[in-house]
């Protein structure tokens, strides 16, 4: 089965309560000026997809960095922020899986360590088997 088929009919479900919010919102605070760098390059917002996962994961940012607490947040709250994470995961596994397409077809050195290292896979490991 075709892969992209596959993650069309994924469950990319959330369940808030398994997040620690504040790792999130610290990490993305501690990216910021990357990905500010990220949104102003002229030549990463040709690419609307990945421009759309910037706007994802910026909104998410502004989200988190809006609240005060993040650990005592209605169900409501808790809701809109879970459908935050989850639209960005989203379009972060369909990037990622173009950016092992692209390294496939032009970098297949640089493909073998990164399908290895695979950010989805709990037991990616470097060394080859």
């Amino acid at each position: 089965m075709n892969v992209r088929k596959k993650l069309r009919s994924y469950k990319y479900d959330v369940e808030i309560s398994k997040i620690d919010l504040d790792i999130i919102r610290n990490f993305l605070i501690s990216k910021t000026d990357f990905l500010t760098l990220l949104l102003e390059n002229p030549s990463l917002l040709e690419h609307e997809s990945f421009t759309e996962l910037l706007r994802a994961v910026f909104h998410l940012y502004e989200e988190l960095r809006s609240r005060k607490n993040v650990k005592n947040l209605t169900q409501k709250d808790a809701e809109h922020i879970a459908g935050d994470i989850k639209r960005s995961y989203n379009l972060l596994v369909y990037e990622w899986l173009d950016y092992m397409q692209y390294l496939k077809n032009n970098y297949p050195y640089l493909f073998s360590l990164a399908i290895r290292l695979n950010p989805f896979d709990e037991k990616a490991t470097p060394e080859i088997k």
